[in-house]
């Protein structure tokens, strides 16, 4: 994990509010140099008002933005260092992809003879060395994302900012993509601020995922800590799969609503007699042994490296994920014993 001891970004206090609405709460948040760091979470929750911010797109309410050691709060785009790259790529349609990509090489900083070296050093670092000469409308999809990939770099910034760059992707091409990307900032070492509601994109690429709801940082962690740790009921539902219940702390571990004991490690952290909320991931959740509860079998899913399915017990529906070669002998309506290993059921206060 990257340590921030002198970060490259800060932020204090930062908010913005549009009439009696706040899209974003107090944000504190710290970046390293050289760091991928992914805002995730739900439409509405103030994710993109925060990358606007900090690319000067929009004008904070209240307060300050520092890079490299100098407030940024009230500067222009202009006079920021970053580069930007939007959902809709926003390339020039009646431009070659090597002037899309030269487009901000211009001044006394970029001679002629060094911009087209640095057009095609990036045409190359991308892989379209090839496709320098043809238009936008003439190149798929992915090839136009990696334009404004290489045009956002251009300049040689200090902060690469990415606005759900992926989203507009079919599946296979966003795959791919995503490891392009990963491995480019890597190489390049460029501090890098991501926006995505994919939480499968997050955890692949960031070395810090920030969960936002509401305005807030609901959790500021590494994708493992994030997933197999989070913080609140929230960031537990949204960030992966998982079974959510009720129940109430009874001994060593969890009285269900049907009267069924769970044990449960992290039931010790809470009061006897006290409602939490707990949620296990599907992979967490064997089937067989000496489980505390049957299921039956109500539904399946066939996803190729995982079977996901459906059962019903103790008056809850759970979720499996088992290999494909596990279904063997299985049939809608089998009653199977489940077994919730103690330490992988996650316990929250009920009002969290």
């Amino acid at each position: 994990m990257l340590q921030v001891t002198e970060p490259f970004l800060h932020m204090e206090g930062l908010g913005r509010d549009f009439g009696r609405f706040t899209a974003v709460r107090e944000v504190d948040l710290a970046v390293a140099e050289g760091e991928f760091l992914c805002l995730l979470g739900p439409s509405g929750c103030g994710k993109t008002t925060l990358l606007r911010m900090i690319a000067g797109l929009e004008a904070p309410s209240r307060g300050r933005i520092f890079q490299a050691g100098r407030e940024v709060t009230r500067l222009p785009p202009a006079a920021r260092d970053f580069g930007i790259v939007f959902q809709s790529y926003a390339l020039f349609p009646n431009m070659t992809v090597a002037a899309n990509v030269g487009y901000g090489l211009r001044g006394p900083a970029w001679p002629r003879a060094r911009a087209e070296a640095r057009v095609a050093e990036l045409l190359a670092l991308v892989g379209l060395t090839a496709q320098a000469g043809r238009f936008p409308a003439q190149i798929s999809g992915g090839q136009q994302q990696r334009v404004a990939l290489a045009r956002a770099l251009a300049n040689e910034p200090g902060l690469l900012l990415l606005d759900e760059p992926l989203s507009a992707l079919d599946a296979i091409v966003r795959l791919h993509l995503r490891q392009e990307l990963r491995a480019l900032q890597r190489r390049l070492g460029v501090t890098t601020i991501m926006v995505t509601h994919d939480q499968e994109e997050a955890l692949s690429l960031a070395d810090r995922v920030a969960v936002m709801d509401g305005g807030r940082i609901m959790q500021l962690g590494t994708p493992e800590e994030v997933y197999a740790h989070p913080a609140n009921p929230f960031v537990a539902g949204f960030v992966g799969r998982s079974t959510s219940f009720a129940a109430v702390v009874e001994g060593d571990g969890l009285s269900l609503p049907d009267g069924t004991h769970l044990r449960a490690t992290a039931a010790a952290q809470h009061a006897g007699g006290s409602p939490v909320r707990v949620f296990i991931r599907p992979e967490d959740v064997a089937l067989g042994g000496d489980g505390a509860l049957m299921g039956r079998l109500t539904g399946s899913e066939y996803l190729g490296p995982v079977c996901r399915l459906e059962l019903q017990g103790a008056g809850l529906t759970w979720q499996a994920e088992i290999a494909p070669r596990e279904m063997q002998g299985l049939s809608l309506g089998a009653e199977i014993p489940l077994t919730l290993p103690p330490d992988k059921l996650m316990v929250f206060a009920a009002h969290g």
